[in-house]
Protein backbone atom coordinates (compact mmCIF):
# COMPACT_ATOMS: atom_id res chain seq x y z
CA UNK A 1 0.00 0.00 0.00
CA UNK A 2 1.70 2.66 -1.51
CA UNK A 3 1.42 6.66 0.81
CA UNK A 4 -0.23 9.25 -0.59
CA UNK A 5 3.23 11.73 -0.23
CA UNK A 6 0.87 15.00 -1.41
CA UNK A 7 -1.74 14.61 1.75
CA UNK A 8 -1.22 16.86 4.40
CA UNK A 9 -1.58 16.31 7.70
CA UNK A 10 -4.25 18.10 9.61
CA UNK A 11 -4.77 15.65 12.68
CA UNK A 12 -2.48 12.89 13.69
CA UNK A 13 -1.81 10.31 16.31
CA UNK A 14 1.02 9.77 18.08
CA UNK A 15 1.81 6.64 20.02
CA UNK A 16 5.69 6.93 22.26
CA UNK A 17 7.07 3.72 23.29
CA UNK A 18 9.75 4.53 25.73
CA UNK A 19 12.70 2.67 26.41
CA UNK A 20 13.41 0.54 29.93
CA UNK A 21 12.09 3.38 32.25
CA UNK A 22 10.96 3.10 35.38
CA UNK A 23 9.71 6.86 35.33
CA UNK A 24 6.01 7.97 35.51
CA UNK A 25 5.02 9.04 31.45
CA UNK A 26 4.67 13.09 32.93
CA UNK A 27 8.59 12.79 32.35
CA UNK A 28 7.94 12.74 28.57
CA UNK A 29 4.92 15.44 28.72
CA UNK A 30 7.61 17.89 30.22
CA UNK A 31 10.77 17.08 28.22
CA UNK A 32 8.02 17.04 25.31
CA UNK A 33 6.71 20.73 26.48
CA UNK A 34 10.22 22.54 27.55
CA UNK A 35 11.95 21.25 24.39
CA UNK A 36 9.18 21.73 22.19
CA UNK A 37 9.47 25.83 23.05
CA UNK A 38 12.80 25.76 22.84
CA UNK A 39 12.84 24.30 19.17
CA UNK A 40 9.93 26.81 18.34
CA UNK A 41 11.74 29.87 19.47
CA UNK A 42 15.08 28.64 17.56
CA UNK A 43 13.40 27.50 13.89
CA UNK A 44 10.63 29.90 13.84
CA UNK A 45 6.81 27.67 14.17
CA UNK A 46 3.67 27.76 17.43
CA UNK A 47 3.68 25.09 19.42
CA UNK A 48 1.67 24.66 22.36
CA UNK A 49 0.58 21.65 24.69
CA UNK A 50 -2.84 21.37 25.93
CA UNK A 51 -4.64 18.34 28.16
CA UNK A 52 -5.48 15.11 25.75
CA UNK A 53 -8.83 15.09 24.28
CA UNK A 54 -8.67 11.71 23.41
CA UNK A 55 -9.04 8.34 26.08
CA UNK A 56 -6.67 6.07 26.84
CA UNK A 57 -3.20 6.07 28.10
CA UNK A 58 -1.43 8.79 29.53
CA UNK A 59 -0.61 11.58 27.26
CA UNK A 60 -1.12 15.62 25.77
CA UNK A 61 -2.70 17.47 23.07
CA UNK A 62 -0.24 19.35 20.44
CA UNK A 63 -1.25 22.53 19.33
CA UNK A 64 0.85 23.43 16.35
CA UNK A 65 1.43 26.22 13.75
CA UNK A 66 4.41 25.09 10.84
CA UNK A 67 4.95 26.21 7.12
CA UNK A 68 1.46 28.15 7.14
CA UNK A 69 -0.47 25.07 8.60
CA UNK A 70 -2.30 24.45 11.84
CA UNK A 71 -1.87 20.68 12.84
CA UNK A 72 -3.62 19.19 16.07
CA UNK A 73 -1.80 16.21 17.73
CA UNK A 74 -2.83 13.98 20.37
CA UNK A 75 0.36 12.09 22.00
CA UNK A 76 -0.19 9.42 23.89
CA UNK A 77 2.68 7.30 25.92
CA UNK A 78 2.46 3.62 25.65
CA UNK A 79 3.58 2.49 29.15
CA UNK A 80 5.51 -0.42 30.36
CA UNK A 81 6.80 1.04 33.33
CA UNK A 82 5.06 -0.67 35.52
CA UNK A 83 6.91 -3.90 34.23
CA UNK A 84 10.14 -2.23 34.23
CA UNK A 85 9.96 -1.52 38.52
CA UNK A 86 8.76 -4.98 38.72
CA UNK A 87 11.51 -6.00 36.91
CA UNK A 88 13.80 -3.47 39.32
CA UNK A 89 12.73 -4.78 42.28
CA UNK A 90 15.49 -7.27 43.44
CA UNK A 91 18.33 -6.74 46.69
CA UNK A 92 21.81 -6.73 46.35
CA UNK A 93 22.14 -10.80 46.22
CA UNK A 94 20.25 -11.36 43.73
CA UNK A 95 21.34 -8.58 41.32
CA UNK A 96 24.67 -9.82 41.61
CA UNK A 97 23.52 -13.39 40.67
CA UNK A 98 21.71 -11.40 37.88
CA UNK A 99 24.93 -10.00 36.72
CA UNK A 100 26.49 -13.24 36.61
CA UNK A 101 23.89 -14.66 34.40
CA UNK A 102 23.66 -11.74 32.50
CA UNK A 103 27.14 -11.81 31.87
CA UNK A 104 26.81 -15.77 31.05
CA UNK A 105 24.10 -15.79 28.60
CA UNK A 106 26.42 -12.93 26.27
CA UNK A 107 29.40 -14.21 26.06
CA UNK A 108 28.87 -17.56 26.24
CA UNK A 109 26.21 -17.62 22.91
CA UNK A 110 28.87 -15.34 21.05
CA UNK A 111 26.47 -12.73 21.27
CA UNK A 112 29.19 -9.79 23.44
CA UNK A 113 31.92 -10.52 20.82
CA UNK A 114 29.40 -10.04 17.66
CA UNK A 115 28.31 -7.01 19.58
CA UNK A 116 31.56 -5.49 19.40
CA UNK A 117 32.05 -5.44 15.99
CA UNK A 118 29.31 -2.89 15.69
CA UNK A 119 29.54 0.37 18.05
CA UNK A 120 32.27 0.52 21.04
CA UNK A 121 29.11 2.73 22.88
CA UNK A 122 26.92 0.69 23.88
CA UNK A 123 29.17 -2.32 24.68
CA UNK A 124 30.78 -0.22 26.90
CA UNK A 125 27.80 0.95 28.25
CA UNK A 126 27.09 -2.83 28.92
CA UNK A 127 29.87 -3.80 30.65
CA UNK A 128 29.88 -0.63 32.49
CA UNK A 129 27.28 -2.02 35.23
CA UNK A 130 29.32 -5.04 35.66
CA UNK A 131 32.29 -3.12 36.28
CA UNK A 132 30.93 -0.61 38.72
CA UNK A 133 29.78 -3.67 40.74
CA UNK A 134 32.19 -5.67 40.66
CA UNK A 135 34.18 -2.65 41.72
CA UNK A 136 31.88 -1.71 44.65
CA UNK A 137 32.21 -4.71 45.77
CA UNK A 138 36.03 -5.29 45.75
CA UNK A 139 35.35 -2.07 47.84
CA UNK A 140 33.19 -3.53 50.45
CA UNK A 141 35.45 -6.26 50.94
CA UNK A 142 38.45 -4.26 51.41
CA UNK A 143 36.74 -2.27 54.04
CA UNK A 144 35.76 -5.29 55.30
CA UNK A 145 39.09 -6.71 55.70
CA UNK A 146 40.25 -3.24 56.80
CA UNK A 147 38.13 -3.27 59.55
CA UNK A 148 38.87 -6.68 60.76
CA UNK A 149 42.52 -5.94 61.24
CA UNK A 150 41.82 -2.68 62.70
CA UNK A 151 39.71 -4.25 65.32
CA UNK A 152 41.66 -7.62 65.90
CA UNK A 153 44.17 -4.96 66.73
CA UNK A 154 41.77 -2.69 68.81
CA UNK A 155 40.42 -5.82 70.67
CA UNK A 156 43.65 -7.94 71.23
CA UNK A 157 42.60 -7.62 75.53
CA UNK A 158 39.82 -9.81 74.32
CA UNK A 159 40.00 -14.10 73.91
CA UNK A 160 41.06 -14.43 70.45
CA UNK A 161 37.91 -16.21 69.49
CA UNK A 162 35.89 -13.45 70.72
CA UNK A 163 38.09 -11.11 69.27
CA UNK A 164 37.84 -12.34 65.89
CA UNK A 165 33.95 -12.81 66.08
CA UNK A 166 33.62 -9.73 66.87
CA UNK A 167 35.61 -8.17 64.43
CA UNK A 168 34.11 -10.22 61.56
CA UNK A 169 30.67 -9.44 62.43
CA UNK A 170 31.62 -5.61 62.58
CA UNK A 171 33.39 -5.84 59.65
CA UNK A 172 30.32 -7.64 57.44
CA UNK A 173 27.67 -4.81 58.84
CA UNK A 174 29.79 -2.39 57.61
CA UNK A 175 30.25 -4.14 53.99
CA UNK A 176 26.72 -4.53 53.98
CA UNK A 177 26.03 -0.70 55.18
CA UNK A 178 28.72 0.29 52.25
CA UNK A 179 27.10 -1.84 49.73
CA UNK A 180 23.30 -0.37 50.40
CA UNK A 181 25.13 3.19 50.14
CA UNK A 182 26.22 2.96 46.99
CA UNK A 183 22.46 1.45 45.73
CA UNK A 184 20.77 4.53 47.36
CA UNK A 185 23.30 6.79 45.17
CA UNK A 186 22.41 4.82 42.12
CA UNK A 187 20.30 7.90 40.63
CA UNK A 188 23.95 9.01 39.83
CA UNK A 189 25.34 5.97 39.11
CA UNK A 190 22.99 3.98 37.22
CA UNK A 191 24.82 0.60 37.87
CA UNK A 192 21.77 -0.94 39.24
CA UNK A 193 19.14 0.36 36.81
CA UNK A 194 22.00 -0.89 33.96
CA UNK A 195 22.00 -4.10 34.99
CA UNK A 196 18.86 -4.58 35.13
CA UNK A 197 17.53 -3.23 32.02
CA UNK A 198 20.58 -5.75 30.09
CA UNK A 199 19.38 -8.61 32.90
CA UNK A 200 15.74 -8.20 31.57
CA UNK A 201 16.30 -9.02 28.39
CA UNK A 202 18.86 -11.85 28.46
CA UNK A 203 17.16 -13.96 31.25
CA UNK A 204 15.22 -15.59 28.77
CA UNK A 205 17.71 -15.29 26.30
CA UNK A 206 16.17 -12.32 24.02
CA UNK A 207 12.70 -14.11 24.06
CA UNK A 208 9.94 -11.77 25.56
CA UNK A 209 8.27 -12.63 28.85
CA UNK A 210 4.99 -13.58 29.26
CA UNK A 211 4.06 -9.54 30.96
CA UNK A 212 5.81 -8.25 28.15
CA UNK A 213 3.68 -9.76 25.22
CA UNK A 214 0.39 -9.44 26.84
CA UNK A 215 1.74 -5.51 27.11
CA UNK A 216 2.78 -5.74 22.95
CA UNK A 217 -0.53 -7.02 22.40
CA UNK A 218 -2.46 -4.11 24.31
CA UNK A 219 -0.41 -1.51 22.26
CA UNK A 220 -1.53 -3.36 19.36
CA UNK A 221 -5.42 -2.86 19.99
CA UNK A 222 -4.58 0.69 20.44
CA UNK A 223 -3.04 1.41 17.60
CA UNK A 224 -5.26 -0.81 15.61
CA UNK A 225 -8.23 1.56 17.13
CA UNK A 226 -6.14 4.77 16.34
CA UNK A 227 -5.88 3.50 12.26
CA UNK A 228 -9.64 3.38 11.98
CA UNK A 229 -10.24 6.85 13.16
CA UNK A 230 -10.39 10.52 10.99
CA UNK A 231 -6.92 11.17 11.66
CA UNK A 232 -3.94 11.52 8.44
CA UNK A 233 -1.19 10.11 10.36
CA UNK A 234 -0.51 7.51 12.82
CA UNK A 235 2.86 7.82 14.08
CA UNK A 236 4.43 5.14 16.45
CA UNK A 237 8.01 6.49 18.35
CA UNK A 238 10.35 3.65 19.81
CA UNK A 239 13.19 5.13 21.70
CA UNK A 240 15.81 2.76 22.84
CA UNK A 241 14.21 -0.34 24.17
CA UNK A 242 11.50 1.12 23.03
CA UNK A 243 12.51 0.68 18.99
CA UNK A 244 12.18 -3.00 19.33
CA UNK A 245 9.28 -3.14 21.45
CA UNK A 246 7.54 -0.86 18.42
CA UNK A 247 8.95 -3.46 15.66
CA UNK A 248 7.07 -6.09 17.37
CA UNK A 249 4.07 -4.09 17.90
CA UNK A 250 3.87 -2.86 14.37
CA UNK A 251 5.00 -6.66 12.81
CA UNK A 252 1.39 -7.86 14.51
CA UNK A 253 -0.42 -5.53 13.43
CA UNK A 254 0.18 -5.90 9.93
CA UNK A 255 0.16 -9.72 10.19
CA UNK A 256 -3.12 -9.52 11.29
CA UNK A 257 -4.26 -7.14 8.83
CA UNK A 258 -5.16 -4.48 10.75
CA UNK A 259 -3.98 -1.59 8.59
CA UNK A 260 -6.85 -0.36 6.55
CA UNK A 261 -5.90 0.18 2.96
CA UNK A 262 -8.23 3.77 2.84
CA UNK A 263 -6.59 4.45 6.91
CA UNK A 264 -4.30 7.28 8.17
CA UNK A 265 -0.54 7.06 6.73
CA UNK A 266 1.41 4.69 9.37
CA UNK A 267 4.93 6.00 9.87
CA UNK A 268 7.50 4.57 12.79
CA UNK A 269 10.14 6.65 14.01
CA UNK A 270 12.73 4.64 15.84
CA UNK A 271 15.25 6.77 17.76
CA UNK A 272 18.50 5.76 19.84
CA UNK A 273 17.69 1.91 19.04
CA UNK A 274 19.81 -0.87 21.02
CA UNK A 275 18.15 -3.48 18.81
CA UNK A 276 21.12 -6.04 18.38
CA UNK A 277 21.12 -5.95 22.21
CA UNK A 278 18.57 -8.48 22.28
CA UNK A 279 18.19 -9.74 18.04
CA UNK A 280 21.77 -11.09 18.74
CA UNK A 281 20.42 -13.57 21.83
CA UNK A 282 20.07 -16.72 20.72
CA UNK A 283 15.84 -17.02 21.33
CA UNK A 284 15.40 -13.86 19.99
CA UNK A 285 13.32 -15.98 17.22
CA UNK A 286 10.30 -13.80 17.56
CA UNK A 287 12.34 -10.53 17.02
CA UNK A 288 14.30 -11.57 14.39
CA UNK A 289 11.51 -12.72 12.32
CA UNK A 290 9.26 -9.34 13.65
CA UNK A 291 12.44 -7.46 11.84
CA UNK A 292 12.44 -9.82 8.88
CA UNK A 293 8.90 -9.03 8.02
CA UNK A 294 8.33 -5.04 9.12
CA UNK A 295 11.51 -4.49 6.91
CA UNK A 296 9.61 -5.62 3.18
CA UNK A 297 6.33 -4.00 3.89
CA UNK A 298 4.66 -1.29 2.06
CA UNK A 299 1.83 -0.29 5.09
CA UNK A 300 4.29 1.76 6.73
CA UNK A 301 7.38 4.32 6.64
CA UNK A 302 10.35 3.13 9.42
CA UNK A 303 12.90 5.98 9.55
CA UNK A 304 15.63 4.93 12.01
CA UNK A 305 17.43 8.03 13.49
CA UNK A 306 20.65 7.50 15.36
CA UNK A 307 23.88 9.48 16.19
CA UNK A 308 27.59 8.35 16.53
CA UNK A 309 27.52 10.86 19.39
CA UNK A 310 25.15 8.86 21.29
CA UNK A 311 26.89 6.39 23.16
CA UNK A 312 24.44 4.18 24.00
CA UNK A 313 22.96 3.20 21.08
CA UNK A 314 24.15 1.16 18.23
CA UNK A 315 24.20 4.16 15.96
CA UNK A 316 24.05 3.85 12.25
CA UNK A 317 23.74 -0.02 12.77
CA UNK A 318 20.83 -1.12 10.16
CA UNK A 319 18.96 -3.25 12.60
CA UNK A 320 17.73 -5.70 10.43
CA UNK A 321 20.53 -6.08 8.15
CA UNK A 322 22.98 -6.30 11.28
CA UNK A 323 20.99 -8.82 12.49
CA UNK A 324 21.02 -10.95 10.14
CA UNK A 325 17.52 -11.41 8.54
CA UNK A 326 17.47 -8.78 5.73
CA UNK A 327 14.91 -10.33 3.02
CA UNK A 328 15.78 -9.53 -0.67
CA UNK A 329 13.24 -7.25 -0.91
CA UNK A 330 14.02 -5.01 2.11
CA UNK A 331 12.57 -1.88 1.97
CA UNK A 332 13.29 -0.21 5.48
CA UNK A 333 14.48 1.06 7.82
CA UNK A 334 15.99 4.34 5.81
CA UNK A 335 18.95 4.97 8.31
CA UNK A 336 20.35 7.98 9.08
CA UNK A 337 22.09 10.06 11.60
CA UNK A 338 20.59 13.24 14.26
CA UNK A 339 25.10 14.63 13.54
CA UNK A 340 25.27 15.90 17.38
CA UNK A 341 28.53 17.42 16.35
CA UNK A 342 26.56 19.39 13.37
CA UNK A 343 23.29 20.08 14.80
CA UNK A 344 24.65 21.31 18.29
CA UNK A 345 26.71 23.96 18.32
CA UNK A 346 30.16 23.77 19.56
CA UNK A 347 28.99 24.96 22.98
CA UNK A 348 26.03 22.82 23.60
CA UNK A 349 27.74 20.03 22.65
CA UNK A 350 30.59 20.98 24.78
CA UNK A 351 27.75 21.23 27.67
CA UNK A 352 26.15 17.99 26.84
CA UNK A 353 29.20 15.70 25.22
CA UNK A 354 30.41 13.58 28.49
CA UNK A 355 26.49 13.56 29.94
CA UNK A 356 25.76 10.25 28.25
CA UNK A 357 22.27 9.52 29.47
CA UNK A 358 21.39 12.45 28.49
CA UNK A 359 22.59 12.56 25.32
CA UNK A 360 20.82 9.44 24.78
CA UNK A 361 17.44 11.63 24.89
CA UNK A 362 18.51 14.30 22.72
CA UNK A 363 16.37 12.79 19.82
CA UNK A 364 13.19 13.77 21.68
CA UNK A 365 15.09 17.82 22.46
CA UNK A 366 15.64 20.89 20.72
CA UNK A 367 18.78 21.45 18.62
CA UNK A 368 20.24 24.88 18.40
CA UNK A 369 21.86 24.19 14.88
CA UNK A 370 18.94 22.08 13.47
CA UNK A 371 18.96 20.55 9.70
CA UNK A 372 16.48 17.67 8.50
CA UNK A 373 16.00 15.92 11.93
CA UNK A 374 13.30 18.02 14.08
CA UNK A 375 11.23 15.63 16.72
CA UNK A 376 8.68 18.28 16.59
CA UNK A 377 8.02 18.94 12.94
CA UNK A 378 7.83 15.29 12.71
CA UNK A 379 5.57 14.67 15.30
CA UNK A 380 3.29 17.89 14.92
CA UNK A 381 4.30 19.56 11.47
CA UNK A 382 1.62 19.28 8.36
CA UNK A 383 3.79 16.48 6.65
CA UNK A 384 3.54 12.41 7.25
CA UNK A 385 7.01 10.61 8.02
CA UNK A 386 7.10 9.40 4.51
CA UNK A 387 6.68 12.61 2.56
CA UNK A 388 9.47 13.89 5.19
CA UNK A 389 12.22 11.93 4.22
CA UNK A 390 10.52 10.92 0.73
CA UNK A 391 14.40 10.85 -1.36
CA UNK A 392 15.96 11.38 1.41
CA UNK A 393 19.59 9.14 1.27
CA UNK A 394 20.31 6.62 3.82
CA UNK A 395 23.84 7.85 5.66
CA UNK A 396 26.68 6.64 4.04
CA UNK A 397 28.76 5.64 6.77
CA UNK A 398 25.38 2.98 8.10
CA UNK A 399 27.03 -0.41 8.77
CA UNK A 400 24.75 -3.12 6.96
CA UNK A 401 26.30 -6.10 6.55
CA UNK A 402 25.24 -8.93 8.74
CA UNK A 403 26.55 -9.73 12.28
CA UNK A 404 25.10 -11.57 14.53
CA UNK A 405 25.93 -15.16 15.39
CA UNK A 406 21.73 -16.40 15.66
CA UNK A 407 19.87 -15.26 12.48
CA UNK A 408 16.57 -18.44 12.69
CA UNK A 409 13.60 -16.58 13.16
CA UNK A 410 11.28 -19.90 14.50
CA UNK A 411 12.16 -21.73 17.31
CA UNK A 412 14.26 -24.97 17.24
Amino acid sequence: MAQDLNRPVLRRRVFYIPGYDPIHPRRYRELYRSEGAAQAGISGYDIALKPKTTKGPYGWHVSARMDGQQVETDVEVLVWSDIVRDSMDSSIPATYAQLARTAWTYIASGALSRLMRLRKGPVIAALYPVGMLLGQALLALLAALVLVRLLGWATGFLPDLLSGVLSWCVAIVAAVALLRWFKAKDNRLFAYYLMHDYAYSARRRGANPPELEARISDFTDLIATALTEDVDEVLVVGHSSGAHLGVSVLADLIRAGRVPPDGPALGFLSLGQVVPMVSFLPDAHRLRADLQYLSARDELAWIDVTAPGDGCAFALCDPVTVSGVAPADKKWPLVFSAAFTQTLSPARWKELRWRFFRLHFQYLCAFDRPRDYDYFQITAGPRTLAARYDGRPASRSRIDVPVSKYTSVQAA
